[in-house]
């Protein structure tokens, strides 16, 4: 019998943002989702419009898996995980012994298929990709916390609009022609 999924669903319970007082809660199963929707369109933005040739379904899978781990470790607040380069190194080592014991929990035919989507290298088209999905997202969940007049996220949507990879054509595209969208009421989309 694999737990593998049992615990993945426990994604849910995972609250994101823990040490700021967020006026919506988020957490990593919806997150995750997000980020997986956005890679998505970041991929086929790429390859439709930029030329590029990088695998849109995978790109999107790898998304879903691409904190995982925090349902074993839980979610390391940015500026925490980020304060001194042994920190950022040791949760790292934390964050891929938590996916080894993820993957463990699959059946050996199954193991094989799911360890792509958690060992994406960081630095490849597909990986960057990923990246620049997660940052637009926390950039997405600052701006709706601004915007429903929670000032504490004021200086963390700046940080974080700061750390979106907008030298990749996609990312700027996406960020130029899909997010406006993101903070419209529903009666004018």
């Amino acid at each position: 019998m694999s737990n593998f999924y049992a615990l993945i669903n426990r994604m849910k319970y995972i609250r994101r943002w823990c040490l700021m007082r967020a006026n919506y809660d988020e957490n990593l199963f919806e997150h995750s989702f997000q980020v997986a929707v956005i890679a998505h369109a970041l991929a086929l933005i790429k390859n439709k419009k930029f030329g590029g040739n990088v695998d849109a379904d995978f790109v999107a899978t790898a998304a879903l898996f691409h904190d995982s781990s925090e349902v074993i470790t839980g979610d390391m607040p940015t500026p925490v995980k980020y304060n001194n380069p042994a920190l950022k190194s040791a949760y790292k080592d934390l964050e891929k012994t938590a996916d080894e014991k993820l993957l463990s929990m699959l059946p050996d035919f199954l193991r094989e298929e799911y360890e792509k989507y958690f060992k994406v290298d960081i630095s490849s088209d597909e990986g960057r990709l990923i990246k620049a999905a997660d940052k637009i997202s926390a950039y997405i969940k600052c701006v709706e916390e601004t915007l429903s007049g929670n000032g504490e996220f004021a200086i963390a949507e700046k940080t974080t609009l700061n750390a979106i990879d907008v030298d990749l054509p996609e990312v700027k595209y996406f960020m130029d022609n899909c997010l406006e969208g993101f903070f419209k009421p529903l009666d004018v989309l």
